[in-house]
C-alpha cells in the first residue's frame, strides 16, 4: 500500500525507477533548496520544484507546498522582528485573485506548459533587475507582486521571485523575515484553494509530509552558511538562484 502511494507516476522521468532512489534524489533537492532559502530568503521551491517535477510532475505543486510550510515557521521564530508587516498587509490580500486563477489553470493546463510560461516570466524579471531596474516598494508594486506570487506559487509552487525581486535591495534579515511571512500565509492559502479545487490527494499529501525532515535539516545547514552572506552577496545569490530555476522550468517545458 505504501509503495503504491509513493511509486513515481508513469509520466515522470523517474518512470519505473526504484522508489528509494527517487525519494533520495527528491530529499537531497529539498534539503539543498531549504539551505538556500534559509540563507538568502528564497530557494526551496526554486531549487527543488524543477527536480521533483522531472521525477514526478503529478506531485506538483501540492507536495512542495506542504513541505515548504515548515521553513517559514522556523525562519519567523528567529527573525520575526524584521518582518515588513506593512508590505505583507498590501501584498498578501493581492495573492488571493492570483491563487484563484492558478487553481483553474492547474485543472486545465498541462503542468510543463505552465512551467515554461512561469520560467519565461521569471527570466524577464531578472533581466530587468540586472539592467538596474529597481522597483520601489509601494502599495501598487506590492499588490502586483502579491498577485503574481499567488498565481505562480499555487500553479507551480515557485511563488518567490516577484516578491524577492521587489525586496532584493533590502537588508538580508528583512528579506528573509518578510518573505518567510509572505510564504507562510501564502502557502496556507494556496493549499486551501488547491484542496477545495480537488487538486490534492493522499499520494501528494504523503510525499509532502515525507520531505519535511529534509526541510528541517536544510534549515540548519542554511543557518551555518548565513554567517558568510552579506547584503551584496545576498542579492547576487538570489538572482542566481532565481535564474537557474527559471532556466530549469523552461528546460522542463521543452523536454515535456
Amino acid at each position: 500500500m505504501i509503495e503504491d502511494i509513493a511509486r513515481p507516476a508513469a509520466q515522470g522521468l523517474a518512470g519505473s525507477a526504484d522508489i528509494w532512489v527517487v525519494l533520495l534524489i527528491a530529499g537531497v533537492a529539498v534539503l539543498a533548496g531549504a539551505a538556500v532559502q534559509s540563507t538568502v530568503g528564497l530557494g526551496l521551491g526554486l531549487v527543488a520544484a524543477p527536480v521533483i517535477s522531472f521525477l514526478d510532475p503529478t506531485l506538483m505543486p501540492g507536495a512542495m507546498l506542504i513541505a515548504a510550510v515548515l521553513l517559514p515557521v522556523l525562519t519567523l521564530l528567529q527573525e520575526w522582528r524584521h518582518v515588513d508587516w506593512r508590505g505583507i498587509a498590501w501584498g498578501l490580500p493581492a495573492r488571493l485573485p492570483g491563487t484563484v486563477v492558478a487553481v483553474w489553470v492547474v485543472a486545465v493546463l498541462a503542468p510543463r506548459a505552465l512551467a515554461g510560461v512561469v520560467g519565461a516570466m521569471v527570466l524577464a524579471a531578472v533581466a530587468l533587475s540586472v539592467w538596474s531596474f529597481r522597483a520601489r516598494i509601494t502599495p501598487v508594486s506590492l499588490v502586483v507582486a502579491g498577485c503574481l506570487s499567488g498565481f505562480a506559487g499555487t500553479a507551480t509552487s515557485v511563488g518567490g521571485p516577484p516578491m524577492a525581486l521587489l525586496y532584493q535591495h533590502e537588508p538580508p534579515a528583512r528579506v528573509r523575515a518578510t518573505l518567510a511571512a509572505f510564504f507562510l500565509f501564502g502557502a496556507a492559502l494556496s493549499l486551501t484553494a488547491l484542496t477545495l479545487g480537488g487538486q490534492m490527494d493522499t499520494r501528494t499529501l504523503v510525499a509532502g509530509v515525507a520531505m519535511i525532515p529534509c526541510v528541517a535539516v536544510g534549515f540548519g545547514v542554511g543557518n551555518l552558511l548565513r554567517r558568510w552572506v552579506d547584503a551584496g552577496w545576498l542579492r547576487l545569490a538570489m538572482l542566481c538562484v532565481v535564474t537557474a530555476s527559471a532556466l530549469g522550468l523552461l528546460v522542463q517545458a521543452v523536454l515535456g
